[in-house]
């Protein structure tokens, strides 16, 4: 069993003190947006015994299992994150696994660069994730009902996003949201511009179910994002409840702390929201058209104390143990790897003590015992 320590990664929506408040250091007054816990080649945690990716890459068997790499092949199949948003992140689709293999080979074969800034697959992996919140979390989720966007547009009196309403109020309700988004993100940027400050002002005097995307508007006054975000469900979410998407399902985080758990990817195509690259043509072939209501879970409790987020996932499985004083010891020795993280109290695994924002990774089948009181999450590998 290794301490890990970890990378956190200074991106510019970050929160300057969500992190440090959880770790129990000063703020830096930068922001401090994401801690990575893992093997991936971006940010690799260190142990004592060498970086996590080069323990891995040495003996993946011994630190992965059989099983983990059969499966998945000699690599750690997830990436686990502490997530604080201080601004808004993009707007964003994740590909399937076929549409990651295709884009990366076809992105190679053409000569782009992996860190060009206009690269849209930097690996041949899919990218599900779950984002469970540790303080009360907000963010945009899968596409609305069209008829219910429409409303929510029409609201706002602006003369220049009627033809958007008049487009949701068509059938059938997939094509309607792939006509309006492809409008929103091929439009003229300087008519744009324009629409979206009408949009900004309106969404200010109405407030209410129009206060978010006012916000996201401060933050990108002039980026057709802010109007394709009132597609999408506003989300709030409570300490402990959850949130997965799926690829294809379009989403942004607002504002909150929280673990999230991914397939090992950085595969990102992004809608608005940002100055970075949008691939349009790509984009559209991965977004998934469909209304639905936004997966947010509840962990299911088991007789050992376990608190499980169900998903349809293989690469990773999320859980949580809430611990009291005088709790019996918890046996987590498993046939796969295992990462750690304390958020609260000071629970012991094995015979290290962690404190709120303290980490271990667990080598598959080494026995290990989870005492003392505090809250654990544990991510590893789906049985």
């Amino acid at each position: 069993m290794d301490r890990l320590v970890n990378t956190v990664r200074p991106y510019a929506w970050g929160s300057t003190t969500a992190i440090p408040a959880l770790l129990g250091t000063a703020p830096t007054g930068e922001p401090q947006a994401e801690m990575w816990m893992g093997a991936h080649p971006g940010a690799p945690s260190r142990t004592e015994r060498g970086p996590l990716d080069e323990l891995i890459d040495a003996d993946p068997v011994r630190e992965l299992g059989e099983r983990t790499v059969e499966r998945f092949g000699p690599h750690l199949p997830f990436l686990f994150k502490v997530l604080a948003a201080g601004a808004p992140l993009s707007l964003q689709v994740h590909p399937d696994l076929d549409q990651a293999r295709s884009g990366f080979a076809a992105e190679e074969a053409a000569g782009i660069p992996i860190d060009a800034p206009h690269r849209t697959y930097r690996d041949a992996n899919h990218k599900p994730e779950l984002i469970c919140a540790l303080t009360p979390f907000e963010g945009f989720c899968g596409f609305r009902a069209p008829a219910d966007a429409a409303d929510l547009i029409a609201a706002l009196g602006v003369d220049a996003l009627k033809p958007y309403v008049d487009l949701l109020h068509a059938h059938p309700e997939e094509a309607a949201l792939r006509e309006v988004l492809t409008a929103l993100l091929t439009a003229d940027p300087e008519e744009t511009a324009h629409t979206v400050a009408e949009a900004t002002a309106a969404a200010d005097r109405l407030g209410g179910a129009h206060a978010p995307y006012a916000r996201l508007a401060h933050h990108y006054p002039d980026d057709p994002g802010v109007v394709a975000a009132m597609l999408l469900h506003h989300v709030r979410l409570k300490p402990g409840e959850a949130l997965y998407l799926g690829a294809g399902v379009p989403h942004a985080y607002l504002d909150g702390l929280g673990v999230e758990i991914m397939a090992n990817s950085d595969n990102v195509l992004r809608c608005g929201l940002t100055p970075k690259h949008v691939d349009v043509t790509e984009l559209l072939k991965v977004v998934r058209f469909e209304p639905a209501d936004p997966a947010v879970l509840r962990p299911e409790a088991s007789p050992s104390g376990e608190e499980v987020y169900e998903t349809p996932t293989d690469e990773f499985r999320l859980s949580r143990f809430v611990r009291a004083e005088d709790a019996a010891p918890t046996d987590l020795t498993a046939p796969t790897p295992q990462i750690l993280l304390a958020v609260a109290g000071r629970p012991t695994a094995g015979d290290l003590a962690l404190a709120p924002g303290e980490s271990v990774f667990v080598p598959a089948g080494e026995r290990i015992q989870l005492t003392g009181a505090g809250t654990v999450f544990r991510a590893t590998v789906a049985a």
